[in-house]
């Protein structure tokens, strides 16, 4: 597969995710990515989400060569999109700049370990599905 198809495939992944966290962010929060808000619900919803889809994807799709283009465009293009790791950093600074220091602690913990077993669960259901 030529290196200008997967970059497509990536490209077209990417807007998907992109789209669908927005869409996200405008149905929990009510109102624009990176506005002050109590918590950043849609954020955290996201990052964990695609935790748990990747882990659920990866082994799949590393079990399967001839399924080799899905990876670029599942992982890196639509994942990569709907994930955000700028705007989990721009959030806590925000709360931080709101004197906010603990409620943007327990975000960053409750995403980090949240997203580590998230992945976890994910291999897991996997792993049920590939014996």
């Amino acid at each position: 597969m030529g290196q200008f198809r997967i970059l497509g495939l990536v490209a077209v992944g990417g807007i998907i995710g992109s789209l669908g966290r927005y869409a996200l962010d405008l149905l929990a929060a009510g109102t624009l990515p990176l506005v002050p808000q109590d918590f950043p619900l849609a954020t955290l919803t996201v990052n964990l989400v695609g935790a748990l889809a990747i882990g659920l994807l990866a082994p799949l799709l590393l079990a399967r060569s001839s399924w080799s283009p899905a990876r670029p465009f599942l992982i890196t293009g639509v994942l990569g999109g709907f994930t955000t790791f700028s705007a989990l950093a721009a959030q806590s600074g925000v709360m931080l700049l709101d004197d906010q220091g603990w409620l943007a602690a327990g975000y960053l913990v409750v995403t980090m370990v949240g997203g580590l077993l998230a992945v976890r669960l994910g291999v897991r259901i996997s792993a049920k599905r590939l014996r």
